[in-house]
């Protein structure tokens, strides 16, 4: 069911990707410049951008860090002068395990303004252009890049879930707003990816899927006007149908699941 315009055609449209040095923005960047959309990408390492720009012409490159609120203000200024913004995509993440009894606050906040705070500085930035584009009937789209970790409380997934778990309530209520206003708004749920996010974990990933796969089901959702995006699907309703478990049922099966006492 389409609950977004679908988009069936990328040509000449201008798309952000905030986050896309690697991983799953960097793939996502990349297939729709090949379907020909005019790609601007976002991260705070000059390099790596500057390799994306070189490996695809005609995309463009502004070096950020989303956590500076004016930092994003600046760079939305200098894109939305030069034209439109056709689509925008928060994909920057940062995951580091943390266990409760070694509670660190620094890594909390960390995780709480690059995964959460940089994604309302983004929005700050392009929300009222984008308003203005979908009530003139122009194509304007918001997506928020969360995952499966953010559906239910996991262990040693004490900074990083609560954090998607918030910009996927934040995209709830986003399309509830703008959906009036002409502007499309989608959720992407991703299980588990090979990026260098997950390079870290020590334990069993089911579903482990590549970026290019990743990317594919992200523009695939897009072009259908969904909502909400997620992969493997497989997975993604495992979790789906754990979150809906009685707590005296789902703490029982997580630790059966996560191999904890």
């Amino acid at each position: 069911m389409s609950l977004n315009p679908r988009i069936p055609d990328w040509t000449g449209r201008r798309v952000w990707i905030v986050g896309a040095s690697t991983g799953i923005g960097r793939a996502t960047a990349a297939l729709l410049h090949a379907r020909g959309a005019r790609v601007v990408v976002s991260a705070r390492g000059q390099a790596a951008l500057d390799a994306f720009t070189q490996a695809h012409p005609g995309s463009a490159a502004v070096a950020l860090d989303s956590t500076d609120a004016a930092a994003v203000h600046a760079a939305a200024q200098a894109l939305l002068a030069d034209g439109p913004l056709h689509l925008v995509c928060y994909c920057a993440g940062y995951y580091e395990s943390q266990h409760a009894a070694d509670f660190d606050l620094s890594a909390m906040l960390r995780h709480d303004e690059v995964n959460y705070r940089g994604a309302l500085n983004v929005l700050a930035a392009t929300l009222p252009s984008l308003v203005r584009a979908g009530s003139s009937g122009a194509t304007a789209h918001l997506c928020l890049v969360s995952s499966v970790a953010g559906f239910c409380g996991l262990p040693q997934n004490l900074a990083y879930g609560p954090t998607k778990a918030a910009l996927t309530h934040l995209a709830e209520g986003l399309y509830l707003d703008l959906r009036a206003k002409g502007v499309g708004v989608s959720v992407v749920h991703p299980g588990f990816v090979d990026t260098p996010l997950t390079a870290a974990n020590r334990f069993p990933m089911p579903g482990l899927t590549t970026p290019q796969a990743a990317a594919q089901s992200i523009v695939r959702g897009w072009e259908r006007g969904r909502f909400e995006i997620d992969f493997p699907r497989r997975f993604t309703l495992a979790m789906k149908l754990l979150r809906a478990l009685p707590y005296a049922v789902f703490f029982p099966a997580v630790r059966r699941l996560t191999r904890r006492a």
